[in-house]
């Protein structure tokens, strides 16, 4: 009898380098690959910690990372430079810059510094080529606002990670070419209103992710996430756009690739 092989998707957005996975990581990453998951974006939030981020990608051949400074530390890091960020993008396994953007929900108080930090990010992302990672909230104006001015001094592609704004953000994102990401938030049964911007927007433009390891989708929802359960939310997500899930998990390794282009192109050589 001949088994359908596991349909294949990457969880384009996930912290490895948490407390919450220490002394587990080879287990975890054993997990993902047997749901299906085969790539893993683990994604730095302080520069301080990037040597540690990195040596995960390093050592896991399914992983790949990013690095920025979130938005919630802005006020407490140093100031990101661009050229430092440029530097980073050196590594084969650096794929991205972020994650970045804006939060007004807990830090609206470091809103200026926060808008700086976003604007170097961008300029990063820029030279570099590589995908800005964006983290919105509470914040849609202001970002709305600073994507669409950064793309008038040169373009440069973007994911909104997480998405979980408004529909006009939404819009405004995808008007622009970004894409958007679905984490376990948009499997949440009150999410009908969020699914709904997913299902309207153009299916070549979304992917899957955990944030791992927060944001469990059901049945696991409350408890620790981890990369394995992005296939949870792709099928979901299957569902919102009224999809086989193996082909919406086909289209949205392809969007990962088109935007992710760089670990694409290293699977490709591997």
């Amino acid at each position: 009898m001949s088994s359908t092989p596991l349909p294949q998707i990457t969880d384009s957005h996930c912290h490895l380098d948490f407390p919450d996975f220490a002394g587990e990581l080879d287990q975890v990453i054993a997990r993902a690959t047997e749901a299906g998951v085969t790539r893993m974006v683990t994604i730095c939030t302080k520069m301080k910690n990037e040597p540690s981020v990195r040596a995960i990608a390093e050592t896991h051949a399914p992983v790949f990372y990013a690095a920025g400074t979130h938005p919630m530390s802005a006020a407490d890091e140093p100031l990101v430079s661009v050229d430092e960020l440029v530097a980073l993008a050196k590594h084969p396994k650096f794929v991205g810059i972020g994650e970045t953007g804006l939060d007004y929900h807990y830090t609206a108080d470091s809103a200026e510094i926060q808008q700086v930090s976003l604007r170097n990010h961008i300029a990063a992302a820029r030279e570099t080529g590589l995908p800005l990672i964006i983290h919105a909230r509470a914040a849609d104006d202001d970002m709305a606002r600073i994507l669409s001015e950064e793309m008038k001094n040169g373009s440069y592609s973007c994911v909104m990670h997480c998405f979980s704004s408004s529909a006009e953000l939404g819009r405004a994102a995808l008007d622009l070419g970004f894409y958007l990401s679905m984490s376990g938030i948009a499997a949440f049964p009150k999410s009908q209103a969020l699914r709904d911007i997913f299902a309207a927007a153009p299916i070549d433009r979304i992917l899957v992710e955990t944030d791992a390891p927060y944001l469990a989708p059901p049945p696991h929802r409350g408890k620790r996430n981890e990369p394995a359960y992005s296939a949870l939310t792709a099928k979901v997500g299957a569902e919102a756009f009224g999809m086989d899930y193996a082909d919406f998990a086909a289209q949205t390794q392809e969007n990962f690739d088109r935007l992710f282009w760089k670990a694409a192109q290293y699977q490709a050589a591997a």
